[in-house]
């Protein structure tokens, strides 16, 4: 049931975690070229990913072992 609910908390507010900071917003609006604007959002995107990646291994892991 738990994950069910947080996979459904991550599909709606999928917009929400897509979206650069305002300083990047700023700058990628003022220009035209879209291929950049779309490589930025991908770029923040892998950053973000990989520590919240640890951080969730790490609790899990950490969970597994006092549950024993």
């Amino acid at each position: 049931m738990r994950n069910k609910l947080l996979i459904l908390l991550f599909l709606l507010f999928y917009d929400f975690i897509y979206a650069q900071c305002a300083m990047c917003r700023a700058v990628l609006e003022s220009s035209e070229n879209e291929g950049m604007a779309e490589g930025i959002n991908n770029g923040i995107v892998y950053l973000a990913f990989l520590p919240y990646l640890l951080v969730f291994f790490m609790i899990f892991f950490v969970y597994r072992k006092f549950k024993k």
